[in-house]
């Protein structure tokens, strides 16, 4: 009795672990991330040092360099407070998008905050998965035609690929 108890207790205390870790996997997004993967992987993704200004939305990818968030000068301080050892940047894009439902997409895990019209966006949908080469995360957010700032921390790297595309 007293042996199956612990081995209860045991299982109950680990399964938070295992519910908390993401699906591995391309098919494992919650919608498909084919045109997202492509744009975050195309040898010709623009290099952007961050504190950089976009005339408009990239057409493909960028790769976007990161410093630590100490020296990120982010305009807006991250809804997530990074963790030392992490690196920060951000872009701005000042021609006004076409309003509507955008996917941004990262090529690793990081933190982002979309800022536009001095609000930081909520996502309206978010999905990730491991083990999926070219994307980490992926997250919808409703731009208004109006320029925005796009901050990226908590990354474990000093550069990381970016795609914003329209959701079709």
């Amino acid at each position: 009795m007293r042996k199956s108890l612990v081995t209860a207790l045991l299982l109950l205390a680990t399964a938070p672990a295992f519910a908390a870790e993401e699906p591995s996997g391309c098919d494992k997004f919650k919608w498909p991330v084919d045109c997202e993967r492509a744009a975050l992987t195309t040898p010709d993704r623009a290099k952007l040092a961050s504190g950089s200004e976009q005339a408009a939305l990239p057409a493909t990818g960028i790769t976007l360099a990161l410093v630590a968030p100490g020296d990120a000068k982010l305009p807006s301080p991250p809804e997530r407070a990074p963790k030392e050892g992490t690196f920060a940047g951000f872009t701005r894009i000042k021609t006004a998008p076409k309003a509507g439902l955008y996917t941004i997409s990262l090529s690793a895990g990081g933190w982002v905050d979309v800022v536009q019209d001095g609000h930081v966006l909520k996502p309206r949908a978010f999905s990730g998965a491991t083990d999926c080469d070219g994307i980490r995360k992926t997250m919808k957010y409703e731009l208004a035609a109006s320029p925005f700032v796009l901050q990226v921390s908590g990354t474990k790297e000093n550069s990381i690929s970016i795609a914003i595309l329209p959701t079709e």
